[in-house]
């Protein structure tokens, strides 16, 4: 997540939320109707397009990025990997560090230090500085997703959380897909530090309107930041087997998207294609088939099983990566439709599985999905601008496929697990 993008954010949320009291009549938490609710809905709304819009806001730069530093694929890469792979590192701590200074705090401080900072980015003289640049940028963002689902839990009611919720999610697909837009477009224009000012100032606006509508917190009490109990917590989360799959399962479903949508930008620029800036940019519509299918992760799990349901995610996007070997344009954007449709569904089973398998300290075990989540996004940017440069798109495709790859290995092994575990049961019912 793009992360962090899509609905399945939302169910895994409302798991990691604290037990809350029983919604009644005195229960002052915002609900629809309530003074406040609107305001609070519109600030966060606002937070995800700002947070998403300048995280990936040079991915649909980087053929230009690579032209004026005369850099490869996988240099100029870096000016995304460095972002994700620093808010990666940064999102367990500033959600621990939101437990004692506050929510509403960590978020106004991350979006004011990752505009600032967005501002500077287009001025960056050399690629190494823009590098730099944007891994400071990742690191501040890190305290936007560790503190909004966690300040909702606290100020809403139950019943209205989800759609609370799901309102944030949608400013992050908004804002991760309407920033590579823009930036594709006024690149075209005047060039990509033109594109990177013009996302800059549109998170300026919109980090504005978040401090202007965010309401304060009614229902947060700081606690103590304990090192030790937090340690403790993430190795308990990390010696269980079934954590630590999951948590591979969504890494290596990143590093497939990751690659993909990093190079596909230098694919559509290089013929036969010569597609133009902005029509590249466009090309990030197509995230809006990733809304689908996570919405229908759900009713997928309830078919096939949780299982059954990431076979056909890893299937799915399989046969995008094949298709998008041809040199046609349009089995390029098919093979795109069922790579993004196949992520969505498979992080959203994935995601949403973490917060039901963790029995306690369910906020940090979404953090290290986070965490890991985004290095796969890092580690696949990378890998996929080496293996372009190294052997073009059949190069990428290939390091998707091992990833792809290893999903089923995790999956397989876990469904081989599941049936010896099922069996182990079955003796011991029988002996008694």
């Amino acid at each position: 997540m793009p992360s962090a993008s899509t609905k399945a954010a939302a169910t895994r949320a409302v798991a990691d939320a604290s037990p809350a009291p029983r919604a009644d009549a005195t229960d002052s938490r915002l609900a629809p109707g309530r003074p406040g609710y609107r305001r609070m809905s519109l600030a966060l709304f606002a937070a995800g397009v700002a947070t998403f819009a300048l995280l990936y806001s040079t991915q649909a730069l980087l053929p230009a990025v690579s032209a004026e530093f005369g850099a490869t694929a996988s240099a100029a890469s870096w000016t995304v990997s460095a972002a994700t792979g620093a808010l990666a590192l940064c999102v367990l701590p500033l959600s621990a560090l939101s437990e004692r200074f506050g929510r509403r705090s960590m978020m106004t401080a991350s979006l004011a230090v990752a505009v600032a900072v967005g501002l500077l980015v287009p001025l960056a003289p050399d690629l190494d500085w823009l590098v730099a640049l944007r891994a400071v940028q990742g690191a501040a963002l890190a305290g936007v997703p560790a503190s909004a689902m966690a300040f909702l839990a606290e100020e809403v009611r139950p019943k209205a959380l989800i759609a609370a919720i799901g309102l944030f999610v949608a400013g992050n697909s908004i804002g991760g897909m309407s920033g590579r837009i823009v930036t594709g477009w006024v690149a075209q224009l005047w060039g990509w530090r033109a594109g990177l000012a013009a996302v800059g100032l549109m998170a300026v606006v919109c980090a504005i309107a978040f401090r202007l509508l965010i309401p304060e917190a009614r229902h947060f009490t700081p606690g103590t930041l304990n090192p030790r109990l937090l340690a403790r917590t993430v190795r308990g989360h990390l010696a269980d087997p079934l954590l630590v799959r999951l948590y591979a399962i969504g890494a290596l479903f990143m590093t497939v998207f990751g690659a993909v949508y990093t190079v596909i930008g230098y694919r559509l620029v290089e013929a036969p294609f010569s597609l133009p800036q902005g029509v590249v940019g466009s090309i990030f519509l197509v995230y809006l088939v990733g809304t689908v299918s996570s919405a229908a992760a759900g009713r997928l799990v309830g078919r096939l099983g949780r299982r059954g349901a990431l076979y056909l995610a890893v299937t799915t996007t399989a046969a995008g990566l094949l298709l998008s070997l041809a040199d046609a344009l349009p089995a390029v954007l098919a093979g795109l439709v069922l790579i993004t449709a196949g992520f969505f569904a498979g992080h959203a089973v994935a995601s949403s599985s973490v917060s039901r398998t963790a029995k306690t300290g369910r906020a940090q075990a979404s953090a290290l999905y986070q965490s890991v989540y985004y290095l796969g996004s890092s580690a696949g940017g990378t890998l996929g601008a080496v293996a372009f440069h190294a052997g073009g798109w059949a190069g990428t495709v290939v390091i998707g496929l091992v990833a792809v790859l290893g999903v089923v290995s995790i999956t397989l092994y876990g469904t081989h697990s599941a049936r010896v575990e099922a069996r182990r049961e079955r003796l011991a019912t029988a002996a008694c």
